[in-house]
């Protein structure tokens, strides 16, 4: 695929100042284990070799690092090939104690010397990366010992005077302070949910309660997010402990729940979970508490190390691939005097944190717990857990009747365009969030037909429970635009006299939103407040950098790739092209390229010929005489007229004749069903939340002022843009649109482009510009935490 020119100036310029002739780079990971780590690696490996340098493998930690010998191995572009998708550490992890010893390091010193390594990248938790930082502090020390002791020459403590240091945080807890997501993290969460799903079912069945205990010994993220994710019932964290006379309050809200009708209670205990007194709850003790109070057949699960295993999800696999690639890059624009830094992910941007503040704001976190002052351990922890506890606790406890105060609002809810996982878990939290704030909730299905048709009804609280987990949509969705129906829709707005509209849908959504404030001058009932939430999986809607359903469409790619990666490691020299969905929006092929390892992805927006088709055969054809004996091409469905998937299959069946063969896969509709990953629940939870506060004030203004919505910004879409939650009018984002091929005129995610074709053996043009001076960290960038990246 041609890379597109870009100016002779900086940019390339950039690209080529870093070159990496002559350096040395170690990579090693250290601490527990999480998914993703082998992703981190993998990046770091390829892109050294890249650049020109020569990169190591450190085996087992600090553990290889001080035992040295065959535990520090030149690593080759091969030698990385097939790991994206497994789970774990390939080159292993280990705890070392004498690493924690001046010994220990200087026999670590000693071993990195031999073959020059001066350049460390290590991947692991808030110790390990604290260990390395002391490392670097000791080296001048630590090789000036050496040589005295006439273990190494003068001339090598001149040489390697210096010791840079770069961290990724691979941790499934999320518990470091500066970074938005930890690598493991979303993967961790994916297995909890692949769990709580599975004992939903048999919960149901047998009325049954449940007690969940997830990982987070001092942080409670991963038991927050899952609560939100599924709707538990009640949730214990480290951060935020009950009330005094909680057991009491629990109980109450248990058996409320079960007179509402519901089967099953879930209940999820953070394994660091205590009591306002620092003291800790087990999930036994909530066990037996429950069974003594209320009776109720009662059973505990413990996860355990399961958090920890399977394969690495889509989000993790890029999220680590993009912090390796930028983390040699910091590397091998270090100098003597550049502190360690950390690689963070925020506002969709891979940023430079010193370690060492990083460091002790994790542990301030800590501190406040200890000192038991809870409130501030929450803000340390950042607006996202904020927000997240505040809808939780928003979504899980209904206040009685008597206390709501009534806004005699009626606000609809309806689903537009494609079904995309997560629309029901949006639906779910706008219908309590509603009725929470004191409005009349309407459910309409079948999109703006069914409107027409008047199939349009109230929704209660308990309606929408258990919505989270279910795919597609429950209120039925469809493609048609409200065009032909306005005067039906208008008529059905009056019977029901409906006074603010949320649509949560694709393009179609954002389409028909249009039509409705086009129409506002011909029918009254149109002026309310609309707001549009995008969900899509292809990503194309304007005005969001991500579209609920998109994550859980781009997971369905990535593992069916891994299946068919494997089927074509069997087979020996067999390249697969496959045909991904997303319209005119080469998102999903692009990131399901970068997620799934693939050797080149054609898109719509990046214009390719036969030239560009005639390289990347070339390039396979290369590729079948080392040892990774199989190809993977990505396509987007409209990603060309001519050049279509049989067409691009036929082509390298007849130019690799006698190298390889070709087939061909085209994944379909499977990539809009399925259960919404957690991901999409929790995004489509809290957008759905942000939208409807918006659509309470708005209705309080009106109020008021008594007046009616025809202004631009009465009608909006909310997205995530760059790292803020922003509402943006319809009228501001029609300039930003392509009408005919359905997608915003500028992506951000264009500029991972070139991240795959480097890691797939491409030479291409790379933007470093964006790549940053350390940043510092201060207080208040923890509250301000992207809520985008973590959402």
């Amino acid at each position: 695929m041609s890379t597109p020119s870009t100016p002779q100036g900086s940019l390339r310029k950039l690209l080529e100042h870093l070159s990496g002739a002559g350096k040395a780079i170690g990579v090693l990971t250290s601490g527990g284990d999480a998914q993703g780590m082998n992703a981190a690696v993998r990046a770091v490996v390829r892109m050294g070799i890249y650049v020109g340098a020569k990169v190591y493998f450190i085996y087992e930690g600090y553990q290889g690092m001080v035992d040295g010998g065959s535990n520090i191995v030149e690593a080759t572009w091969d030698s990385v090939s097939s790991i994206l998708q497994m789970g774990g550490t390939i080159i292993g992890s280990a705890r070392c104690q004498a690493f924690r010893t001046r010994e220990g390091r200087l026999k670590a010193a000693y071993n990195l010397i031999q073959p020059g390594i001066t350049n460390l990248c290590v991947i692991g938790g808030d110790g390990s990366l604290t260990g390395a930082n002391i490392f670097r502090k000791e080296w001048r020390g630590l090789l000036e010992e050496l040589a005295k002791d006439g273990k190494i020459d003068t001339d090598a403590v001149k040489k390697y005077s210096y010791l840079n240091i770069v961290g990724m945080v691979g941790s499934i807890d999320n518990d470091f302070c500066g970074t938005d997501m930890t690598i493991g993290t979303d993967s961790a969460l994916h297995r909890i949910i692949e769990v709580v799903d599975a004992i939903m079912t048999t919960a149901q069945s047998h009325q049954r309660t449940f007690v969940l205990e997830v990982m987070g010994r001092h942080c409670g993220y991963l038991a927050l997010v899952s609560a939100l994710a599924c709707g538990a019932d009640w949730v214990f964290l480290p951060e935020y402990p009950p009330e005094e006379g909680w057991e009491k309050e629990m109980c109450m809200k248990l058996s409320e729940n079960r007179a509402r009708k519901k089967r099953l209670n879930i209940i999820i205990v953070a394994e660091g979970a205590i009591d306002s007194q620092n003291r800790p709850i087990t999930s036994e003790q909530v066990k037996e508490l429950v069974v003594k109070q209320l009776g109720y057949d009662t059973r505990v699960t413990i996860l355990g190390h399961v958090q920890r295993g399977g394969t690495p999800s889509a989000f993790d696999r890029i999220l680590a691939s993009r912090m390796g690639v930028e983390a040699v890059i910091a590397l091998l624009e270090a100098t003597p005097d550049t502190p360690a830094s950390v690689i963070s992910l925020s506002e969709n941007h891979a940023r430079r944190l010193p370690l060492m503040e990083c460091v002790q704001m994790t542990q301030d976190v800590q501190k406040a717990m200890d000192e038991r002052n809870f409130k501030k351990a929450v803000q340390l922890r950042g607006r996202n857990f904020e927000s997240n506890l505040k809808i939780y606790k928003q979504l899980s406890n209904k206040l009685p009747d008597d206390q709501i105060v009534k806004t005699n609002c009626n606000v609809a809810v309806i689903n537009v365009g494609a079904p995309a996982a997560g629309m029901n878990a949006a639906v779910r939290a706008a219908v309590r969030v509603g009725i929470s704030e004191g409005h009349k909730m309407f459910a309409v299905y079948d999109s703006f037909e069914g409107f027409s048709k008047g199939q349009i009804k109230e929704i209660g609280w308990t309606d929408v429970g258990g919505w989270t987990g279910q795919g597609g949509s429950i209120l039925g969705t469809k493609r048609a635009l409200p065009g032909k129906y306005l005067e039906k829709i208008a008529e059905q707005m009056r019977v029901h006299s409906i006074s603010a509209l949320l649509v949560i849908g694709g393009f179609e959504g954002y389409e028909g939103a249009l039509m409705l404030a086009e129409a506002r001058n011909r029918h009254e009932e149109f002026c309310i407040p609309i707001c549009i939430l995008p969900a899509t999986i292809s990503n194309s809607v304007p005005g969001t950098d991500l579209s609920i359903g998109s994550d859980t469409g781009l997971n369905v790619i990535t593992e069916t790739c891994d299946r068919i990666k494997q089927s074509a490691s069997g087979t020996k020299r067999r390249v697969f092209i496959i045909e991904t969905m997303g319209g005119y929006c080469g998102y999903l092929a692009n990131m399901g390229g970068l997620a799934s390892g693939a050797d080149a992805a054609y898109i719509f927006e990046e214009p390719f010929d036969i030239r560009d088709l005639q390289a990347n055969v070339e390039h396979l054809t290369e590729k079948m005489k080392t040892t990774i004996q199989r190809g993977l091409v990505l396509r987007n469905e409209n990603c060309s007229e001519n050049y279509t998937t049989d067409f691009i299959c036929q082509l390298y069946s007849e130019e690799g004749k006698g190298v390889f063969d070709c087939r061909k896969n085209v994944l379909g509709h499977m990539q809009q069903g399925g259960a919404p990953s957690p991901f999409d629940r929790n995004f489509g939870t809290k957008l759905s939340a942000k939208a409807m506060h918006w659509i309470t004030t708005k209705l309080k203004e009106s109020r008021e002022k008594g007046k009616r919505f025809v202004t631009d910004d009465s009608v909006c879409l909310l997205g995530i843009s760059k790292r803020n939650v922003l509402f943006q009018s319809l009228a501001e984002l029609r300039k930003e649109t392509d009408f005919e091929h359905r997608i915003p005129k500028e992506q951000w995610w264009l500029k991972l482009r070139p991240l795959m074709k480097i890691l797939a053996k491409y030479k291409t043009s790379y933007d470093v510009s964006d790549s940053g001076q350390l940043e510092h960290m201060h207080h208040h960038h923890a509250h301000e935490e992207s809520e985008s990246a973590e959402f």
